[in-house]
């Protein structure tokens, strides 16, 4: 059996991080949840290693900037790939995000869950691809 791949979630909505869990549990991944950025980072750090993290930007404590930046700095962490899953969706928010190393961006209002993890998938096979 193939090893399913495990995606930490990022998101201080319980609401949005559950609809989104659900969606990628039925997609067949394994899901971890962590509520704001600091929660996120600091199970990295204890050796949680997901095969993608989604990360929302906006949220108490530590945003996802600052996560994202963190992750990215950190020798063991920064080659876990980490998809911006936000409502900011200025131009300059993206590319900000984008030029801190995300692999790419979803603004929450353009996807619904199932095409958030239909686009994960997309990456996936991306990157699996780039390993080639």
């Amino acid at each position: 059996m193939e090893n399913k791949k495990t995606i930490l979630i990022v998101e201080d909505d319980i609401f949005l991080s559950d609809m989104y869990q659900t969606k990628f549990v039925e997609a067949g991944y394994n899901v971890k949840v962590a509520g704001d950025g600091q929660e996120g980072l600091s199970a990295l750090q204890e050796g949680l290693r997901p095969d993608m993290v989604l990360l929302d930007i906006v949220m108490p404590k530590m945003d996802g900037i600052e996560m994202l930046t963190a992750v990215k700095k950190d020798e063991k962490l920064k080659d876990i790939p980490v998809v911006l899953l936000t409502n900011l969706g200025q131009e300059s928010d993206i590319t900000r995000g984008m030029d801190l190393g995300a692999l790419d961006y979803f603004v929450k209002a353009h996807f619904t869950p199932s095409e958030v993890a239909k686009k994960v998938e997309t990456l996936f096979a991306t990157i699996q691809a780039s390993k080639q």
